[in-house]
């Protein structure tokens, strides 16, 4: 069988033919009398298994080992066959999402993408002076895809620039928090810790809301994080979280502050000094959390509060008593 025929039946060309043969990987079986090359069917089998390692990826001398070398190993040219196709399908995925991430930024002309992609370049620099730079930059003419201030703020492990990515995404608005709240649900405690800091910097109501539900959270601390952020909003919810953070004193007096925030609202002080008074009566709370729990109803205004002081005033616990008859008396003297 000639080249031209062999070519035809087997979809290779005549001249990836001849260069198969320049290359040691294929010599045809016979040549004519006048020179043409003649094929057989064990060449034409050759052929076949030639493209069909080279469909996986070998390159023609890894072909030409397979074929011609008695003692080679398929298993581990395979393993490396597979690794290197998994790292050309990661370095794929990232530069498809890096474009999908110029496009979400809407860039006027090449001038803007190349900016965008400074600044993407940048959020991954080792440098933490460069990414917080990229961070603080990302709120300017031409926008931060927010996508890539998401990742960078849920895997910052520098402070600085973890604080600079949480401005860049409050300046965002909403436009990351399906994200981040994503993060909440991450396997990584880290990441989980960084998505309800992130949330907690944006001051609207979908915010509020994802705070609320984090309230929920199998992740204590992105509960007690999220209930001392929702103090200052007026979030009445956040209430028990906040109690059972001065009883196990966690940030007990950040805990405090934030009951007394919420106490601001006349309709709720009450409302909170009566949860203080249960908790301190309470047969599962010992000493020193009755005492912290006193101390946080010194911020409480209103009647239950007071005279929830007056009858702590005489705790059989020496210490509660002194504390609320000292609170007391600064109450009164405010009143004068």
């Amino acid at each position: 069988m000639r080249i031209g025929e062999v070519a035809q039946r087997s979809g290779v060309s005549a001249r990836m033919l001849r260069h198969y043969e320049s290359l040691g990987l294929l010599r045809p079986t016979d040549r004519t009398e006048v020179g043409y090359r003649e094929y057989s069917s064990d060449d034409i089998r050759r052929i076949f298994h030639i493209e069909s390692l080279r469909s996986l990826g070998l390159s023609l001398r890894e072909v030409g080992r397979a074929l011609d070398d008695p003692h080679f190993e398929p298993s581990q040219l395979v393993d490396d066959l597979i690794r290197q196709t998994r790292e050309r399908i990661a370095d794929e995925m990232e530069l498809l999402t890096r474009l999908g991430r110029i496009d979400a930024a809407e860039p006027a002309d090449w001038e803007d993408v190349l900016r965008i992609v400074a600044l993407l370049q940048a959020l991954r620099s080792e440098s933490a002076g460069t990414r917080q730079r990229a961070a603080l930059a990302s709120a300017g003419e031409v926008p931060m895809p927010v996508e890539a201030l998401v990742e960078a703020a849920l895997n910052e492990a520098d402070p600085h620039v973890a604080g600079a990515l949480r401005w860049a995404l409050a300046q965002a608005g909403e436009g990351g928090l399906a994200l981040l709240a994503d993060g909440l649900d991450s396997p990584v405690a880290e990441v989980r810790k960084r998505a309800v800091q992130s949330i907690a910097e944006i001051p609207n109501d979908e915010a509020t809301a994802l705070l609320r539900a984090a309230l929920a959270n199998p992740d204590i601390a992105v509960r007690r994080y999220a209930a001392l952020t929702l103090g200052p909003r007026g979030a009445a919810d956040a209430v028990p979280t906040l109690l059972d953070m001065i009883v196990e004193e966690a940030n007990d007096a950040d805990a405090a502050d934030a009951l007394s925030a919420l106490a601001s609202d006349p309709a709720l002080a009450d409302r909170i000094a009566a949860r203080l008074v249960d908790r301190l009566a309470s047969a599962t709370v010992g000493a020193s959390a009755r005492q912290r729990l006193t101390q946080a109803l010194a911020d409480i205004p209103g009647a239950v509060a007071s005279r929830a002081l007056a009858d702590l005033s005489h705790d059989e616990d020496r210490v509660v008593a002194l504390t609320a008859t000292s609170i007391l008396k600064r109450r009164n003297a405010d009143l004068r």
